[in-house]
């Protein structure tokens, strides 16, 4: 069982992961798996509203170490440079690879409810919380021609 209290995100903030991890000797070291849960900072992408964003990861990778057990001799580096290592202290450390999983898991546009409003775009004016007094009407002139198409009047030339 995980209960990890004091995680700390790319941002300096910090956080509870909690989950299960198997650890599994195989032929060339360790494969771990979790499943964890855990809770962000993020910012809603259409208020700017400070949320926690929910995540469950399931991580499952391979951790290669880099000094022998037995021996003490350091082990040969794998071809692959982004492999996950065991220190030379024999840690298996799962912070990058949480880090990753978050990264590819969390959503593109974050939303503090799914029928957020989001901002006034002349006024800024969060209108979640109450409506702006910005005209309605308004619209680049450029559409003219559309808007006059949508009221029913006729087409020039």
């Amino acid at each position: 069982e995980v209960h990890e209290l004091d995680v700390v995100a790319d941002d300096g903030s910090r956080g509870l992961v909690e989950g299960t991890l198997s650890l599994l000797r195989t032929k060339s070291g360790i494969l771990a798996k979790a499943t964890l849960r855990l809770h962000y900072p993020e910012v809603c992408s259409r208020c700017l509203t400070p949320i926690e964003v929910p995540l469950e990861l399931h991580i499952e990778e391979e951790y290669q170490p880099t000094v022998d057990v037995l021996t003490g001799a350091a082990s040969p580096r794998p071809e692959d440079p982004s492999a996950f290592l065991i220190d030379e202290h024999h840690v298996l450390d799962l912070t990058e690879a949480v880090r990753q999983y978050r990264v590819l898991s969390a959503p593109m546009q974050p939303l503090c409810r799914p029928d957020c409003a989001g901002l006034c775009p002349v006024c800024g004016q969060n209108l979640n919380e109450s409506p702006c007094a910005c005209p309605r009407d308004e619209y680049d002139p450029r559409w003219s021609a559309l808007a006059k198409l949508a009221q029913g009047e006729p087409r020039d030339g």
